[in-house]
């Protein structure tokens, strides 16, 4: 279980505070109007926003002051972070080795992942060379490839059509399932947490709020929420 007990995270000078726990497993659309804290909420259990007060653990391991690369965490962007200059193949396997050395098995891993992404005859093209929703797929290899069991999105496919969005949404769906991540979703779409997720966490007032069940909570949003809504 991921636990955030009485927690402050400091992201510049804006406090954001939390007081949850998200089962192990779970698929939880973490949701509220710009500038609330979403990706604040996510960057801290990634490591990259301290927790200035309150203690954030993960089954029962308190993290802290972990380094974002000792956490149990793998974490997909806005944009994807591909490397320009390296191919599919080369991009998916930073994922495993910084350094690109690889073994056998580490090789094999990642040929795994861009077929089961839908990438496996481009394993050798450049982002420049794909389209939008193949970067998004190369991405979500490389995340694939870690096996870590906290997945964190922070709008990776926002910049996606409709069809598509929903096709990466569908894929990410099944990646969860087959791997049983817990999962954490960034989302200023409702439509996408009703697609994904089970329950929601609202950001706002400074507070993450205790996830709710998904259609509970959209069918009748707290004034806040409606507002933001529409």
């Amino acid at each position: 279980m991921l636990k955030l007990e009485q927690v402050e995270i400091d992201n510049g000078g804006f406090v954001l505070r939390a007081d949850l726990a998200v089962p192990e497993g779970g698929k939880i659309a973490v949701i509220g109007a710009s500038g609330a804290g979403k990706s604040t909420l996510i960057g801290a259990i990634a490591g990259f926003h301290p927790v200035v007060r309150g203690r954030l653990s993960w089954r029962g391991e308190i993290l802290n002051d972990a380094p974002p690369g000792q956490r149990p965490v793998a974490m997909l962007f806005q944009d994807g972070n591909l490397f320009p200059h390296l191919s599919v193949a080369q991009n998916v396997g930073l994922g495993l080795n910084p350094d690109l050395r690889l073994n056998a098995a580490q090789s094999e891993k990642v040929r795994e992942a861009i077929a089961r992404v839908g990438l496996s005859e481009m394993e050798t093209r450049r982002p420049a060379a794909l389209s939008g929703g193949q970067q998004s797929r190369a991405a979500l290899a490389r995340v694939l490839v870690q096996g870590r069991p906290l997945l964190l999105l922070d709008e990776p496919f926002a910049a996606l059509g409709p069809a598509l969005k929903n096709e990466m949404l569908d894929l990410v769906q099944d990646l969860v399932r087959e791997n049983g991540a817990t999962l954490l979703m960034v989302s200023h779409d409702p439509m996408d947490a009703r697609r994904i997720a089970s329950q929601v966490i609202l950001i706002e007032g400074g507070t993450a709020h205790p996830p709710q069940a998904t259609g509970e909570l959209l069918d009748n949003p707290p004034p806040a929420l409606r507002a933001y809504l529409g």
